[in-house]
């Protein structure tokens, strides 16, 4: 079973694009084969298998396979000698000595000597496929090779090879070499080594294309550089001399190469370069004694197939005159097929080829052979053992002998027959899809060197014969290209694109094939498609598109080519057709052949009025079918009276006047055709206004645009207009929308300088009247704009403007009446306008804010706008309190005053006042600006105090310019005594605030006591607490700034408080909760601890008599807690310093590694200047590596700007690594050091810097150590080497966040800005492990 591409997509399509561009302008060869050469394997394996032929078989296997020699001493197995047909071809003395230089079937006697065998031929396939091959002539080449022959004695060409670069042999001895754009880029060898040579009779190229390998006649072989032209080796000894080479051909190791002598041998060359010298060693593979070999073919691998297990063993397919061999070059010589040819023509040439094909969803290499008329297939492929399998497919049997074989792709193959005619065959099928003659090429043969005439001919009778009509070296194919070598030109082939293939067709008058061929390759059908890639749907999309091209040229031909029209048989067809396209909804195709084929441009807009007027009429909804008729029907009207046909294209000029007055007639009719008693007058333009009203009136606008002002122009329009107002005016089944729609239309004509419709203004206050009417409540946006959409299209005229504005008011238009006192710049009434708007409201502040700064208003009208915005500022703060803040700042600013006076509500002045003072509302306002009193400021805050007391102190933190002693008082005035305290604070009484918390403490505890006592309830210690918090944060951030006495002062009153309800409870009836009051206690102990030395606090509690007469035991559990907090924390410090010893002492060892860990240049050249640094060591220049390897001169880095100046030391940044030439910043992140942008190692070969000593004795000392650049580096280095964040880090940022919680404010909550904490990183993890056990 075998699974190949119906489609070779991506191979094929790149195939013909190439060819195109290679027939318009030059050949572009490199472009083109490094797009064709290889196919999409991945897709090809997705296709479906293919059914081989029952009776073939796999060759079968033997147990011990045949080794060479046993091979090369076989008997030829044939019935019957081998008789040579006509022994003159031989006789080489009748030959003239320069004969052998080229010879064509066109003058030679090579033709086909077997008619009498040949089979029935096949059907011409051109109807069926198009033509699927096109050749062109290399117009460059092929004149360079004559000018060559000319003017340098080059002689006639005899071998051509392919790659991205084209080598063409000639007689006398040269190898011409053309680029991609058939330019002459080189002229290997001379003529005086051609006279010593002979002719170049075999040629091939490399994989990549540098070097180039020549056979001579008289056997030398040369390898030549082909970037350089240089000549390499010239090898003398690689075979038996006095014979012609035949075949010369690299293998896929560029060291290896094989070559095929007129003698019949094969040898393998193997290329060294041993201390500068290059050698060539040669081996025989084949004896031509044991039997001659004609034809050699090596296995090539395409670069994505180069890891296939099939390459390692480097294949060899050779042909001898009896039997195929397949044989491994790697990793030892060995044979791994024999297969004979059985009875055969003796003149008939031996034909190798290989191609990687799909089966069995795996990729294999297939080798095609043949001799004769009869093209076998084998599949070679590996097994898991690693030996060579060879199951042989099914075979080619033809009516005509080969002397070419060429795969194009793995699916189509190209024949040359012995006739010089091309055969292109889908392998799969068998199918042939085109044959081309191709004798005006003159093919180039190569039978003089098959008999070895130019080292005598001393050759064989049998090999003499088959070289008759031997072109080996005259065919070569590269990337899905075929070039043919004849004796004055060179003919590139390819395969044509489907679209080309489709086009060319159609240049014939072919359509119906050219039709048939694309639907072929809509269902996946056609052979050798190139050009169509993607999955199946996209394909057939893009081929449908051509088709439906296809097909309007196909209609367009049809319909031209009618008889006259008055023949009934015509008309038929065309009512036939018309019918067709009916039934089956092609609308525009129905369009069409009315237009085109009978000039008819009425009948079509009857049947489309037909199937949608009758349900528009009663009502009902379209279906989307009926909507799609509708929208057509719209279009073809609109190209009708704008003289364009439909779909395309435009209508003859002598027709475009008689068309618009038949559409006009029809439109305006009074009546239809099949009228019913019950039918409307003006049946069309009814049905069109109900369709779509505004979409027909643009119709008519733009025909109005384009009409002349003739007589009868202008009474078509008039009369238009008549039947719009008709129809719709005293018709109440039209929405206000659409009598808006045409009284906007209206309003546009009469607009216009020339206008000559005339419109009954009456008309134009009843329109009024419908849209303001009161009584009709819905839809009151839409009325609303739709009369805004005719004033603003020039119906503002029509009516008087008073009485508009009344209506608008009555009718709650504030946009219309926006619009109106817009004209008449009475910019305050507008402000009511958006106030009494609900949608439109909040809006109001932008238009008042525009008005007063943007330019082009006169100051009266900003006046007006500025007095009407003051008084109505009450309703403006009760709307949004924060726009109307922003407002006030911004354009009141100086009369803020004024306004605190007018708002009378509490509320209102509160929230306006908030929005204005407190920057955390979220208005932009430059308080700095703004200078508002302090009277102001407190007049907010007695307000907040009354009603919102709980956001007091927040809010007190972000104010700014008020009184501390005015608002202590109104904090004392409502009892706030967590305000009164946060004052005094920020006053400077730390005691005062103490002893106000202090008395709350001290109430609350107290409380709690009474409660406890004379109820059975359990009250929260929840007050209590947050209480006591609050007064040790108090104590907490002021103590820093006490002395001991002082801090004395606030701590021991808070622990008397605390410990005064244990006091007065009693061991016997132990209070509710003394268990929680202890621990509260002992919290007050914990963080005073930190401020007073532990024996003054034990002093302070032995010195109080209830606790100096013996009731020690009550306080020992907070004795014995202090005691243990003391030993944590003592366990603590000596951990954590332990931990940062470890730590130290790991990064000074990476620190140390890394400074003395040496830098490995990765080029001994500066990366600038590109000049090695031993060369301008004269120039006593400094060398600078970097970490990176990069290396440079000093001169180079300081000319393109890498050097910086810091803290007196030079720096450099490397050039190639750094994001852009200058680097901004020296302290970017460690990611940059890691990158190489920023290293801190550079090693120099002299000092690069020399300290400033100026500059340090002349700076101030600072408490906080100062880190040079260099130190920097290095700590963000020792940072991320850490897996996580350093032991180091997480203990400064504790720190940091002590010191900066020591420095807040009183509500702990409030601070500064927030800063990237490590703590509150998403990915930050706290690994809580056993510190590791060490021994003594």
């Amino acid at each position: 079973m075998e699974s190949e591409p119906d489609h070779e997509n991506v191979e094929q399509s790149l195939c013909a694009k190439t060819a195109e561009e290679e027939l318009n302008k030059s050949f572009n060869l490199e472009a083109s084969l490094s797009k064709f050469s290889y196919i999409d394997l991945d897709k090809e394996l997705e296709f479906k298998n293919d059914l081989i032929d029952d009776k073939e078989f796999d060759i079968p296997q033997v147990d011990t396979p045949p080794t060479l020699e046993s091979i090369l001493n076989e008997t030829d197995d044939e019935d019957e000698s081998f008789v040579l047909e006509d022994p003159t071809l031989l006789n080489i003395d009748t030959v003239d000595s320069h004969s052998y230089d080229t010879s064509s079937v066109a003058s030679s006697d090579s033709g086909d000597r077997t008619n009498l065998k040949r089979k029935k031929k096949l059907l011409d396939s051109f109807s069926l496929h198009g033509s699927v091959m096109r050749h062109s002539l290399l117009k460059g080449i092929s004149a360079q090779i004559v000018s060559a022959a000319d003017k340098v004695d080059a002689g006639l060409p005899t071998a051509i090879a392919v790659s991205s670069l084209i080598a063409v042999g000639t007689s006398h001895g040269l190898a011409l070499i053309f680029d991609q754009n058939q330019a002459l880029r080189l002229c290997l060898g001379s003529t005086n080594v051609g006279g010593q040579y002979g002719a170049i009779s075999a040629l091939s190229i490399n994989n990549d294309c540098s070097r180039l390998l020549c056979g001579f006649a008289k056997g030398q072989v040369t390898m030549w550089d082909l970037a350089s032209g240089k000549l390499l080796r010239s090898i003398t000894d690689a075979h038996p001399p006095g014979t012609a080479i035949l075949h010369i051909k690299f293998t896929d190791d560029p060291t290896l190469a094989i070559c095929n002598d007129s003698g019949g041998s094969v040898f393998e060359l193997t290329f060294k370069r041993v201390m500068g010298v290059r050698t060539c060693e040669s081996r025989c593979l084949f004896s031509g004694s044991k039997g001659e070999v004609c034809c050699i073919e090596p296995l090539h691998s395409k670069p994505e197939l180069k890891d296939h297990p099939i390459t390692q063993f480097s294949l060899l397919a050779m042909a001898s005159l009896t039997k195929i061999l397949v044989i491994g070059l790697k990793p030892s010589l060995k044979v791994w097929m024999t297969f004979p040819y059985g009875r055969m023509d003796p003149s008939s040439v031996p034909l190798l080829a290989w191609h990687f094909v799909a089966v069995h969803n795996y990729v294999n290499p297939m080798l095609a052979f043949c001799r004769g008329d009869v093209v076998h297939f084998l599949l070679v492929k590996r097994d898991e053992s690693g030996a060579i399998h060879v199951t042989k497919q099914k075979h080619l049997h033809l009516y005509y002998d080969l002397i070419n074989f060429t795969w194009i792709n793995s699916r189509t193959v190209v024949l040359l027959d012995s006739v010089e005619k091309l055969h292109v065959i889908d392998r799969q099928t068998q199918e042939e899809l085109e044959t081309v003659e191709i004798s005006e090429v003159q093919l180039v043969y190569n039978s003089s060197h098959f008999k070895s005439l130019a080292t005598g001919g001393n050759v064989s009778q049998a090999l003499a014969l088959v070289g008759e009509k031997a072109c080996y070296q005259s065919i070569s194919s590269y990337g899905g290209q075929i070039f043919y070598l004849g004796t004055k030109s060179v003919y590139v082939m390819m395969l044509r694109s489907w679209r080309e293939r489709v086009d060319h067709l159609l240049k014939q008058d072919c359509l119906t094939e050219a039709l048939a061929l694309a639907w072929s390759f809509h269902e996946g059908k056609a052979k050798a498609v190139v050009g169509l890639s993607g999955d199946v749907s996209k394909r057939k999309a893009i081929v449908s598109d051509r088709m439906v091209e296809i097909l309007f040229h196909y209609a367009d031909r049809a319909l031209k080519k009618c008889p006259d029209q008055g023949k009934i048989q015509v008309m038929e067809q065309h009512f036939q057709v018309v019918l067709m396209c009916w039934e089956n909804r092609l609308y525009d195709a129905m369009i069409y052949v009315y237009n085109r084929g009978m000039n008819e441009f009425i009948s079509p807009m009857e049947k489309l009025f037909r199937v949608i007027a009758p349900l528009l009429n009663a009502g009902k909804t379209l279906t989307d079918e009926q909507v799609v008729m509708g929208n057509k029907l719209l279009v073809y009207i609109s190209c009708c009276l704008a003289g364009r046909a439909y779909p395309l294209g435009d209508i003859p000029e002598d027709l475009v006047p008689l068309v618009k007055n038949q559409v006009f007639e029809f439109l305006i009719r009074l009546h239809s055709a099949e009228a019913s008693p019950e039918e409307e007058i003006y049946p069309y333009i009814r049905t069109l206004l109900h369709f779509d009203t505004r979409e027909f009136l643009n119709v008519l606008a733009l025909t109005f645009e384009d009409f002349k002002n003739d007589k009868q122009a202008v009474e078509y329009q008039q009369r238009i207009v008549d039947i719009l107002l008709k129809v719709m005016v005293e018709n109440s089944d039209f929405t206000p929308s659409q009598v808006g729609c045409l009284f906007t239309f209206l309003a546009r004509q009469l607009a216009k300088p020339d206008n000559t419709l005339f419109v009954n203004r009456t008309l134009f206050d009843q329109v009024l009247e419908f849209l303001c009417s009161p009584d009709d409540d819905s839809r009151h946006s839409e009325r609303q704009q739709v009369l805004l959409e005719l004033l603003q299209a020039g119906g503002i005229v029509q009516f008087e403007e008073s009485r508009l504005i009344r209506m608008a008011e009555k009718a709650e238009f504030y946009q219309i009446c926006e619009f109106m006192y817009e004209r008449e710049h009475q910019y305050d009434k507008i402000i009511d306008c958006y106030l009494h708007d609900p949608l439109r409201e909040e809006e109001v502040f932008n238009y008042i804010h525009n008005i007063l700064s943007i330019p082009g208003h006169s100051a009266e009208e900003k006046q007006s706008v500025w007095q009407k915005a003051m008084d109505l500022i009450e309703e403006l703060v009760a709307l949004k309190p924060c726009k109307a803040a922003e407002l006030v700042a911004t354009h009141f600013s100086g009369h803020i005053e004024t306004v605190i006076k007018k708002l009378q509500n509490q509320v209102l002045l509160f929230k306006f006042l908030r929005s204005l003072l407190d920057p955390r509302e979220g208005i932009h306002i430059n308080q700095e600006l703004l200078q508002i009193s302090p009277s102001i400021t407190e007049q907010f805050i007695e307000l907040l105090c009354q009603f919102n007391p709980n956001r007091a102190i927040e809010t007190l933190q972000v104010l700014e310019c008020y009184r501390l002693e005015e608002t202590i008082q109104i904090s004392q005035k409502y009892e706030l005594h967590e305000v009164t305290a946060y004052l005094l604070e920020k006053k400077g009484d730390i005691h005062g605030a103490f002893l106000i918390m202090l008395e709350r403490l001290q109430s609350k505890l107290q409380e709690i006591t009474h409660q406890g006592e004379n109820t059975q309830e359990d009250p929260s210690l929840k007050g209590v607490e947050d209480t006591m918090v609050e007064t040790i944060a108090l104590c907490q951030r002021n103590s820093h700034n006490l002395n001991q006495q002082q801090r004395e002062a606030l701590w021991f009153p808070l622990l008397e408080a605390m410990m005064a309800p244990q006091k007065l409870s009693s061991s016997a009836a132990p209070h509710l909760h003394s268990e929680a009051l202890k621990s509260l206690t002992m919290q007050v102990l914990n963080s005073m601890a930190a401020f007073i030395a532990l024996p003054s606090i034990l002093q302070r509690i032995l010195q109080d008599p209830v606790y100096g007469k013996g009731k020690l035991g009550e306080i020992q559990g907070l004795i014995l807690g202090m005691l243990d907090t003391f030993n944590y924390e003592q366990t603590l410090l000596e951990t954590t310093t332990s931990l940062l010893n470890q730590d130290l002492h790991w990064s000074l060892c990476n620190l140390r590694a890394s400074v003395t860990r040496g830098l490995n240049p990765k080029q001994d050249y500066c990366s600038i200047c590109l000049q090695q640094y031993k060369r301008r060591q004269e120039m006593a220049d400094e060398i600078i590596v970097f970490s990176c390897g990069h290396l440079y001169h000093s001169f180079c880095l300081q000319s393109k700007e890498c050097t910086m100046e810091i803290e007196g030391q030079t720096r450099w940044t490397c050039y190639k690594c750094s994001s852009s030439n200058k680097v901004g910043k020296l302290s970017e992140n460690s990611s940059e050091i890691k990158k190489g942008r920023i290293t801190p190692s550079q090693v120099k070969m002299s000092p690069s810097y020399h300290q400033s000593k100026g500059d340090l004795t002349g700076k101030k000392a600072t408490s906080e150590p100062v880190l040079d650049p260099q130190q920097i580096q290095a700590f963000d280095q020792l940072c991320h080497l850490y897996r996580g964040s350093s032991r180091l880090a997480l203990l400064t940022e504790l720190s940091q966040n002590r010191s900066s919680e020591s420095s807040r404010s009183f509500s702990g909550s409030q601070g500064g800005p927030a800063f990237n904490s490590i703590f509150q990183n998403e990915n930050f993890q706290l690994q809580l492990i056993p510190p590791p056990v060490t021994e003594d």
